[in-house]
């Protein structure tokens, strides 16, 4: 249902070097630089981050990407927690969202909780 979705953030250096890293480890990459904004995706940028512009304050987002296997994720996990990002919950089966959940979350530059997620579907 969503086409894209974008974030403003407060250091867009630092959040540049987050996403261009945690992003790789679950397939994504930066596909492109337009002015001031990035955008983030496998074929096309469908999450796109720029300097905050809009608004006081902070509210936090949930952003969760998929990832394509459970080592992808404790992949994120393993290197967001190298840039020094605050480890939210470890990667693990979230049983209660379904038996397949397999999860972790961070916090990004900016303070949002920012998951990957592996979903293995039991039939």
């Amino acid at each position: 249902m969503l086409d894209h979705l974008s974030i403003q953030c407060a250091d867009l250096d630092r959040s540049k070097a987050f996403y261009d890293t945690v992003l790789a480890t679950i397939g994504g990459r930066r596909v492109m630089d337009f002015g001031d904004v990035v955008g983030y995706g496998t074929d096309f940028p469908d999450f796109w981050i720029g300097p905050a512009q809009t608004g006081a304050g902070f509210r936090e987002s949930h952003i969760a990407f998929l990832a394509p296997s459970r080592d992808a994720v404790d992949a994120f996990q393993q290197v967001a927690v190298a840039l020094g990002m605050e480890l939210l919950h470890k990667a693990r089966v979230w049983p209660e969202y379904h038996p397949g959940y397999y999860g972790a979350f961070v916090r990004d530059p900016d303070g949002n909780n920012v998951e990957a997620v592996h979903h293995t579907w039991e039939r």
